[in-house]
């Protein structure tokens, strides 16, 4: 068998750091053109680490996420997993190299319950494929039984039993939410990629989310993209701020909340009046 269908990361040599879950963006630099998307980002998560990214709308944040997960390929910089360089990966291959990511929407399929779309987050170990399980022609019904049991306990898990026979149109959007972030998590992924995790939740919803993902820590990393700065600051180990794809602040919480480089980014340079006040 070889390490890409063992679902090793594709391509590129290895470091000394392989086995220690480290993602590692070195010196990226994304061009569209004549636009800059990104220019020389470097960031790290750790082992059992939160890391949030944040920044103004247009700031790189999505497109440094779609270059992680092989949506888009940088123009120079290097992208490091596991100890070892993802280059050429495609992101249907995400889920055996033990990454997941959620979507900024949800991303669920229609015709399906909610245990039917958390169980299809667990396709990249099954030995049937996608079409098959979804039209029920699973290749073992021992596998179909476990994957289900499965799917059912994470939904039990994020508090949303009363929902596991629902059809995404049926589910108000805060559980629609915990269906997709039960579909990332069924993988067992060692990274954990959250998209905007708490946008249109409410503030108990996000509170129990915040709480959700740092119990996380001790199963994986999790890198997050998100607008709502309170959510951040109360979630994440370290937090690293993009602006005009640029990184203008790295650090704690309170680092990153004390930087004169983020109130920049978010409220603009102070300017002085006619009369000199600011």
């Amino acid at each position: 068998m070889t390490e890409t269908e063992r679902g090793a990361p594709v391509g590129g040599p290895t470091r000394s750091t392989a086995g220690d879950d480290r993602l590692e963006v070195d010196q990226l630099t994304v061009r569209f053109g004549g636009l800059i998307a990104l220019d020389r980002v470097s960031l790290e998560v750790n082992r059992h680490e939160v890391v949030g990214l944040i920044g103004p709308n247009g700031a790189g944040k999505t497109t440094l996420f779609n270059v992680i997960t092989g949506f888009v390929r940088p123009t120079r910089g290097r992208v490091w997993w596991n100890g070892r360089e993802l280059r050429n990966h495609r992101p249907h291959r995400l889920g055996h190299m033990g990454i997941a990511r959620t979507l900024q929407g949800v991303g669920l399929c229609q015709g399906l319950t909610a245990v039917e779309n958390v169980a299809c987050g667990a396709q990249p170990a099954l030995r049937s494929d996608l079409v098959s399980a979804m039209a029920g022609l699973w290749r073992s019904s021992g596998e179909e039984r476990r994957v289900l049991l499965e799917a059912q306990g994470l939904i039990a898990d994020l508090g949303i039993a009363d929902w596991t026979r629902r059809f995404p149109g049926e589910m108000p959007y805060g559980v629609q939410k915990r269906v997709a972030l039960g579909r990332a998590l069924i993988s067992r992924p060692r990274l954990l990629l959250l998209d905007e995790p708490a946008s249109g939740l409410s503030a108990s919803d996000m509170d129990d989310l915040s709480s959700r993902i740092r119990g996380l820590r001790e199963q994986m990393s999790v890198l997050l993209v998100e607008h709502h700065m309170d959510f951040v600051m109360s979630t994440c180990d370290r937090i690293v701020v993009l602006d005009f794809g640029e990184v203008v602040a790295a650090g704690s919480p309170e680092e990153v909340r004390a930087s004169p480089a983020v109130t920049a980014a978010y409220l603009g340079d102070a300017v002085e009046t006619v009369d000199g006040a600011p």
